[in-house]
């Protein structure tokens, strides 16, 4: 797995440039699994083993597929411990074994099915905060997140986008923290630029 994330091409923060005035804050597109920094997040699903239908493009598939399958055992043995499913909007921090980010954190976001609610909302805030606070825990320098719940899980992109954006802002108020916003589409991409100005 190794070899074939080189061949896709390995991206490092240390070669990307802030968007925003905060020097803490990066925008990249591209594919998650070949970033080089700290951490990169996972939207996990409550069982934290990874995508069940093989093939999908779902980022949870693909991440457990290219870090090989040590992720999937380490995560079914932290799930066997715990005794009970992973609660929507915390978060699980795991080696990266075959990716070029040195850590996975998972986190199970909310699924939105019909009108967005407030509890929607907490929900979503608590997967960045609590992935953030896990990260500075265990000294992580810099964290990669992935647009946690929109696509298959239902939240609608800009708001999703806002509450990200804003969590990080306020937690970067406390803790010296390096934070990508990870996008795949344009669509994404376009939202956090205007959002990040």
């Amino acid at each position: 797995m190794q070899k074939e994330i080189a061949r896709k091409g390995i991206t490092d923060i240390v070669d990307l440039q802030p968007i925003s005035s905060s020097r803490n804050i990066y925008l990249w597109k591209g594919d998650i699994t070949t970033l080089k920094c700290g951490a990169i997040v996972n939207a996990a699903n409550s069982q934290m083993l990874g995508c069940f239908q093989p093939c999908h493009g779902y980022i949870d598939n693909v991440i457990h597929t290219f870090a090989g399958v040590q992720l999937r055992l380490q995560c079914a043995e932290i799930m066997r411990a715990q005794g009970y499913e992973e609660s929507t909007g915390q978060a699980k921090i795991t080696p990266a074994y075959d990716l070029p980010c040195n850590h996975v954190i998972h986190t199970v976001g909310p699924i939105v099915q019909g009108k967005l609610t407030k509890k929607h909302c907490e929900l979503l805030e608590s997967c960045y905060r609590s992935c953030l606070e896990i990260a500075v825990q265990n000294k992580i320098e810099s964290i990669a997140f992935c647009c946690i719940s929109t696509g298959v899980f239902g939240f609608p992109q800009k708001a999703a986008a806002e509450i990200a954006v804003r969590t990080v802002q306020n937690f970067q108020k406390f803790h010296e923290i390096k934070v990508i916003f990870n996008v795949f589409k344009e669509s994404d991409d376009e939202i956090y630029r205007q959002l990040l100005g």
